[in-house]
């Protein structure tokens, strides 16, 4: 009867997994895939084990991903868009001075970094040396600069152009801060606090 019942269950299952639609599935995949990540780390995400660990046949993942190095990227996307969404979310409401701008800035920036827990530096490493990799971290890297400028504008008498370059160097250095607090040589809180003065001392000359 247990037997059954189980199969049963299964059979269940895989019927409503069936019924998800494909963006769903490919949520779902790459949901699976960042648990591989944590669980196992990146050298173990292939298209096989993604397929037995999501439930569902190895034609499936290929359809949505097709290689090991597509699956990375998506993946990397993904992480990022999380953390950008946050960024942006804390960001929306309310008009700061230039230090709660700085400070809401680089704790928010710097968190989104510590709730990956390392997952995205570990995708990056897997996708070490990939021309495809250079071309989307510019990409998403350019993406918080332009965010970066836009917020710090109001409190920057500054050319459009240099206070792009400033936010470029200031976002080397989150992600310097960011990857120091992943392996462990300083704290969250610490991490934040040194940005913010970053943040600060770029735009000191130029306040308003």
């Amino acid at each position: 009867m247990r037997k059954k019942n189980s199969m049963e269950t299964k059979a269940s299952e895989g019927h409503a997994s069936r019924r998800l639609s494909s963006a769903q599935r490919r949520r779902q995949l790459l949901d699976t895939a960042l648990s591989i990540v944590r669980e196992e780390g990146a050298d173990s995400l292939t298209l096989g084990h993604l397929a037995k660990r999501a439930g569902v046949s190895k034609p499936v993942v290929y359809d949505h991903f097709g290689t090991r190095s597509v699956l990375l990227i998506e993946l990397y996307k993904s992480i990022d868009t999380q953390q950008s969404e946050a960024l942006r979310t804390a960001l929306a409401s309310g008009t700061r001075s230039v230090k709660g701008t700085a400070k809401l800035l680089a704790s928010t920036y710097i968190h989104c970094s510590a709730t990956t827990d390392g997952d995205w530096q570990a995708v990056g490493a897997a996708l070490a040396g990939s021309k495809e990799k250079d071309a989307v971290y510019q990409e998403l890297l350019d993406g918080y600069v332009r965010l970066f400028a836009l917020v710090l504008q109001p409190h920057a008498a500054l050319p459009p152009e240099e206070l792009e370059r400033r936010c470029a160097a200031l976002i080397g250095a989150g992600e310097a801060l960011s990857t120091s607090m992943v392996r462990g040589t300083c704290s969250e809180a610490q991490a934040a606090e040194t940005f913010a003065a970053l943040i600060l001392g770029s735009l000191r000359s130029t306040q308003r």
